[in-house]
């Protein structure tokens, strides 16, 4: 019997030993290993992961406050209870409420009629001023009305302006012995906020911040820079620095010296209102379009819809480990939860099942129809499922879980079946539909536009969708032969391997064109050289030229045909090999697509993994760092995972670990606007070479796939469409598998996996309740 110790050490030894000779933990050799590999993996960290409750009013919500285990608002300065997603009128009837504050570990409400104390689950009347602020100062609570300030002493606020008045540091006013004579009193107010700021007072006064200097109301004490704006509103003192917001950016001061922080430095929004201390040393600003987390030099932004039921901020509340917003509209509450990407993955994984994705093997998205979420009839089932396949392929390799494995060969199955159900070898379907199981319909549209293509089955059972496209065609490749090497066992191998022959003879047979059930080419389905090498196909000459070489190099090295090999040679002759180099588009505008750069990593990570030939493997080369240094400005994991996997070279993945730590956890498409911003320069040490200026966090946009940009800003479906995960579940795994991301820190159960549904609880679409997919095998 072996001690811990031991074990730990021959653990250790096994893992060294499967990084150092590119075997998987599954005993498969690495799809790709490169012989210098620059990058490092990135540790799984606990990291908090945000979620979001919008709670919906008639009315704008004027104050919010979080205070131990205690949620409220203020509407009509009235105060109402804050449980669950819901309002409650709270118990105790408050006057005029203007202000709700925590300060000094109690919870206050400044109302027109007083100040009052929440106290033992209650409300009681603590002082009968109308203050407008408050803050702790030197260890004790100061609270200012419009002229004066109060500190509280013995259980009482007293006024702390001198007997003789206050002094001012205009020097006209100053004699030589020091002394001040003043014609007029010298007003320390009309006092809008105070804070204590190193170990001073500082108030804020309509267009001017002043401090108090003992008895000094001092006006000049900022040797350099000036302010943003005079409409200032609000005013925050964290460590070294204090905060104003402003109509137009952030001031923040700094010892005696003014900055202004814009968009240009990052600051999503420059109309700002309210400022609030955060839970994890951040800071927390309101605008009128969205709250904005800054945080360790980031700026984090959650506007209207998905996060906020109106843009206009009028207060925000910390609590322990949320943060609530109140705006015009209603209130957002953020929820923050320990979170690891393996945690997160596991999340995205049961959501496939509990949402009701899947049917048949293939992965859908939802959307609304009368109020209740059904399943789309895809135009490409292929395409949304081969993510998922890869995925589940990936994951055994670096698991061994069966489990995985189940859901890969189910997936494939799906994908076979697409070519099984035609009639024709090798064509396969763009979708598959039952008109007994299905509640959606038909889609009366095809490629580009033009009227779908449905075809009845024999035995009537079912329809399916032709006119398929080259993304149709290279999701198969991408993810069969990923499956066929990484998962695929017995039988499972043998008709993967038969999958990929039948669809590459089919294309290779017919001149390099995929032909419909009319007998002529489909719209997209072209890869022969007088489409490609004219004007007509130019554009797409490049990416299609490189789906066709993945397609003949990859059924050569699975079949050991020749015929592939003789026809990926006649490719190259025809210069589809030196035409990859250029593949990217980039101009004109009207002509950049972003689902082909999602094509374009699929064909790279198929074709370049089976090249040896060093002439190929330069120009292969070439093409994916010319496409990867235009791609990187997005952070997508697909381009940085693909390009550091296939090249060894440093590929930003810290970059991507962090877009996936961004993802949201609702994929519910709600609408977003972003277009508006402030801060949509384009980051340092990057060029956008397409549209756009810099890209956006999946936080602030939406649950996308890899076919579209982040580089676009306004979007969403109304919250009428929920995207399927797939995408993230991927490039978890193929991090995890390529070893760019490492296994968590953390054994903890509950940092790395998530609860299961009760039995026969589940959200989004009913169960699919129609014929079984046919046995294949």
């Amino acid at each position: 019997m072996i001690t811990r110790d031991q074990y730990r050490t021959l653990t250790l030894f096994f893992v060294l030993f499967f990084i150092l000779t590119g075997i998987s933990m599954n005993g498969q050799k690495k799809l790709y290993d490169p012989p210098v590999q620059v990058w490092k993996p990135i540790q799984d960290k606990v990291y908090l992961q945000d979620s979001g409750i919008r709670i919906k009013t008639d009315k704008s919500v004027e104050a919010v406050a979080s205070f131990k285990g205690n949620s409220f608002a203020v509407m009509d300065g009235k105060l109402y209870t804050i449980e669950g997603n819901k309002l409650h009128p709270a118990k105790d009837a408050l006057p005029g409420i203007n202000r709700l504050m925590e300060e000094g570990g109690k919870l206050w409400a400044l109302t027109g009629n007083g100040l009052y104390l929440f106290k033992d689950e209650k409300w009681k009347r603590f002082d009968d001023r109308d203050y407008v602020d408050m803050c702790m100062h030197m260890g004790v609570l100061h609270a200012a009305t419009k002229e004066d300030i109060y500190k509280l002493s013995d259980g009482k606020f007293v006024n702390i302006k001198p007997e003789g008045g206050y002094n001012t540091s205009d020097i006209t006013m100053i004699m030589e012995d020091g002394s001040q004579v003043h014609a007029d009193p010298v007003r320390l107010g009309p006092i809008k906020r105070i804070e204590s700021y190193s170990n001073t007072l500082y108030v804020l006064r309509p267009g001017q911040l002043v401090l108090l200097d003992n008895t000094v109301v001092n006006t000049d004490f900022i040797d350099w820079g000036i302010w943003p704006s005079k409409d200032m509103r609000d005013m925050l003192s964290y460590g070294s620095k204090l905060f104003v917001s402003t109509e137009r950016g952030l001031g923040m001061l700094r010892g005696a010296s003014l900055f202004i922080l814009k968009g240009e430095d990052g600051l999503p929004y420059e109309n700002t209102t309210v400022l609030k201390k955060g839970f994890d040393n951040d800071i927390w600003i309101g605008t009128t379009k969205g709250a904005i987390r800054m945080l360790d030099g980031e700026w984090q932004y959650f506007a209207a819809d998905h996060w906020l039921p109106g843009n206009n901020v009028h207060d925000i509340a910390v609590g322990k480990d949320e943060v609530i917003v109140a705006t015009d509209a209603g209130i957002g509450i953020i929820k923050y939860e320990p979170f690891t990407l393996r945690k997160k993955v596991d999340y995205y994984e049961q959501m496939i099942n509990d949402w009701g994705f899947k049917r048949m093997g293939f992965i859908h998205i939802l959307y609304k129809k009368d109020g209740k979420w059904i399943r789309e009839i895809s135009d490409n089932d292929g395409g949304h499922t081969a993510p998922y396949l890869a995925a589940m392929s990936f994951k055994y390799a670096v698991t061994g879980d069966e489990e995985a494995r189940r859901e890969a060969v189910d997936a494939f199955k799906a994908m076979l079946w697409l070519e099984r159900i035609t009639p024709i070898d090798g064509y396969v379907a763009r979708a598959i539909y039952s008109p007994d199981g299905d509640e959606d319909k038909m889609s009366l549209h095809g490629s580009g536009g033009l009227p779908a293509k449905w075809h009845k089955t024999k035995d009537g059972k079912w329809y399916w969708k032709g006119d398929t496209s080259s993304d149709e065609i290279i999701a198969h490749f991408f993810s069969v032969t990923i499956f066929y090497e990484l998962a695929a066992e017995g039988k499972d191998k043998e008709m993967a391997r038969e999958h990929i022959q039948r669809i590459a003879s089919y294309i290779m047979d017919n001149g390099w064109m995929l032909i419909g059930m009319d007998g002529k080419p489909t719209r997209w389905g072209r890869w022969n050289p007088e489409y490609l090498l004219r004007p007509y196909g130019y554009q797409d000459r490049g990416v299609n030229g490189l789906e066709a070489l993945a397609f003949m190099r990859a059924a050569y090295s699975v079949t050991g045909d020749k015929k592939y090999e003789e026809g990926y040679q006649q490719l190259v002759k025809w210069g589809y090999r030196h035409n990859t180099i250029r593949q990217k588009n980039t101009f004109p505008p009207a002509d950049i697509a972003p689902w082909d750069d999602d094509l374009a990593y699929q064909a790279y990570y198929t074709l370049m993994r089976y090249i040896k030939d060093p002439v190929d493997l330069s120009a292969y080369m070439r093409s994916i760092a010319r496409t990867w240094e235009v791609k990187r400005i997005e952070h997508y994991p697909l381009f940085n995972f693909g390009y550091g996997a296939i090249s060894g070279n440093d590929c930003e993945q810290d970059q991507s670990a962090k877009f996936l730590r961004d993802y949201q956890l609702d994929c519910i498409l709600y609408n977003y606007r972003n277009s508006y911003r402030d801060d949509l320069y384009i980051p340092k040490g990057y060029r956008s070479y397409e549209t756009g200026t810099r890209p956006l966090s999946p936080r602030e946009t939406q649950v996308s796939r890899s076919s579209r940009t982040f580089m676009t800003y306004d979007g969403g479906s109304n919250g009428n469409v929920v995207r399927e995960p797939t995408d993230f579940i991927l490039f978890y795994w193929m991090g995890r598998y390529h070893g760019m991301i490492g296994a968590p820190e953390t054994t903890d159960v509950k940092l790395t996996s998530v609860k299961p549904l009760k039995k026969g609880e589940h959200f989004g679409a009913e169960p699919y309740n129609g014929p079984k997919r046919p046995k294949l095998y």
